[in-house]
């Protein structure tokens, strides 16, 4: 049951040419109704029940908001009219989120091509939520039933990774991650793993120095109540993981902390931001175009991502 002053949880459609309105109704259905009276949904009412008769879900009553920019789009077509949509429903979300209305946000998939295009000059949800709301400090965390996956670098070249890494950035994602498995996930002693970024962890040096020079400073700082444990070698830090030996990794980018996330946790891990004064969580997968329409999507991720939302406002309130 939500408990908390404010309740409410806005899910956002996403691109209604994608698979958010079959993900979305399909979550509708099979919510508990004590949820649903809660969910505003920040879409156009026409794909969302059109993605219902896709997935063969009945709709239940919910409240919906949306301009109706989206109410043409079909199934697997994305234009510049889904474009701005999607931008629209994002955009309306978070300024109910901004003026307190709501405890979370759930986000259905955008495409990041499309979005630009309809004016969104953000490269994700991640950085969009940052600005919006005011974070000054973001990380993203991967949240699956085997793998818990916190990224210090995101939307990035692999190129431009080395740039990015600092000791000072290394040691927020520290800090946001043991905070989060503190508070959201009942952790009270979390082992966190911290992968180096060279193979073998440079090996003293031989294979590069920002694991000693860069990452290692950053661990060498207790943060309890936590254990922090590396540079780990990338290649064995999951494995490691998934037999149990941490609680948590933070990855120093993109693909090396989610191509072990998809391949282990991909229907069921939720995309958490830490560091934002309200809950945000989505599915860890895109917008499928192929698949659109067509009623083959598995709507677990979606699914968990509103469960954990619900579950942290709830234990968030009883720390309160």
């Amino acid at each position: 049951m939500l408990v908390g002053t404010v309740t409410k949880l806005g899910i956002t459609l996403g691109d209604p040419s994608g698979i958010g309105p079959e993900i979305v109704a399909a979550t509708l259905a099979a919510a508990p109704p004590a949820w649903r009276e809660q969910l505003v949904i920040y879409g156009d009412r026409g794909p969302l029940e059109r993605g219902a008769q896709a997935m063969g879900v009945r709709l239940p009553p919910v409240t919906c908001i949306g301009d109706g920019t989206g109410e043409g789009a079909v199934f697997g077509k994305p234009d510049e009219r889904c474009g701005a949509a999607q931008v629209g429903y994002l955009e309306a979300g978070v300024a109910a989120a901004k003026a307190g209305e709501l405890a979370a946000l759930i986000t259905a998939p955008i495409s990041k091509t499309w979005a630009r295009r309809g004016g969104f000059p953000f490269l994700g949800h991640t950085e969009m939520l940052a600005a919006r709301l005011g974070a000054k400090d973001v990380a993203m965390l991967f949240a699956g039933p085997r793998l818990k996956v916190a990224l210090v670098t995101v939307h990035r070249p692999l190129a431009e990774v080395v740039e990015d890494l600092s000791t000072d950035r290394v040691r927020t994602v520290i800090e946001l991650l043991v905070a989060a498995l503190v508070r959201d996930f009942g952790m009270e002693e979390p082992r966190v793993g911290v992968c180096g970024l060279n193979p073998h962890a440079g090996e003293d040096g031989l294979l590069g120095d920002e694991d000693a020079d860069i990452i290692a400073p950053a661990i060498e700082i207790p943060c309890p109540p936590a254990a922090l444990l590396g540079p780990l070698v990338p290649d064995a830090a999951f494995r490691d993981a998934l037999h149990g030996r941490y609680d948590a990794l933070i990855a120093m980018y993109h693909d090396q902390g989610l191509i072990p996330v998809k391949l282990v946790d991909f229907d069921e891990a939720v995309n958490v931001t830490l560091g934002l004064p309200i809950i945000r969580t989505s599915p860890d997968h895109g917008t499928a175009y192929d698949i659109a329409g067509k009623g083959m999507v598995r709507p677990i991720s979606m699914q968990r991502a509103l469960s954990l939302a619900v579950e942290m406002i709830e234990r968030r309130a009883k720390q309160h």
